[in-house]
């Protein structure tokens, strides 16, 4: 089946996000497995740079109260002081010329949009656990270098439905959807060009 197929027969939000966003998903994995991000330190440490990027501009979303009420344990998704921790362990100095986030916590974001990305956080977040290995043979855990790679207490997979029953059940109308899927589009473009620029 294309793209076009998949989305027509996706039951749910998340599927349909799924598959919505599926060739612009794949790129992007292709480019990060391409930067070699876990041969060595250095180049992990330009990995941690891409990630520090993509969390600070969504971590405005973790903030907002509308966002909270639907999706459970919101700001206990936070990723960015994990990162930070991960970047400071590893002795990396302060990134430069950082871009406005793209969310901030005092602005009011488009409901449908904010999903996209948030999808595209937290389905990285179950995807993690591969790279999660891969670091560890660079000496890194989930108490130096690879805390925000780390699973869940409650484990990856069940984290991961907590929040899809949560955005399938956001009941949106086929407008919403639509912008949901350029959200998520737009996020994993996002990072596609943190990846072009700190593996070129």
């Amino acid at each position: 089946m294309n793209a076009m197929t998949d989305l027509a027969n996706a039951e749910t939000l998340a599927k349909r996000l799924k598959a919505g966003t599926t060739q612009t998903h794949e790129r992007l994995d292709k480019s990060i497995m391409a930067g070699r991000p876990f041969e060595d330190r250095e180049r992990y440490g330009r990995f941690l740079d891409v990630q520090q990027r993509f969390h600070r501009d969504i971590d405005g979303l973790y903030q907002r109260p509308e966002l909270a009420q639907r999706l459970p344990d919101l700001d206990g998704r936070r990723r960015l002081a994990a990162i930070e921790a991960d970047r400071a362990d590893l002795g990396l100095p302060a990134q430069e010329d950082l871009p406005p986030p793209v969310f901030t916590a005092d602005a009011e974001p488009d409901l449908a949009t904010a999903l996209g990305w948030l999808y595209v956080a937290e389905g990285s977040n179950l995807g993690a656990a591969f790279l999660f290995k891969a670091a560890a043979k660079l000496g890194l855990g989930e108490t130096f270098g690879a805390r925000h790679l780390a699973g869940h207490p409650d484990g990856r997979a069940a984290h991961w439905r907590q929040f899809t029953a949560a955005l399938d059940a956001a009941d949106l109308d086929a407008a919403a959807e639509a912008r949901a899927i350029a959200g998520a589009k737009a996020a994993f473009s996002q990072v596609q060009a943190y990846v072009d620029a700190a593996f070129r």
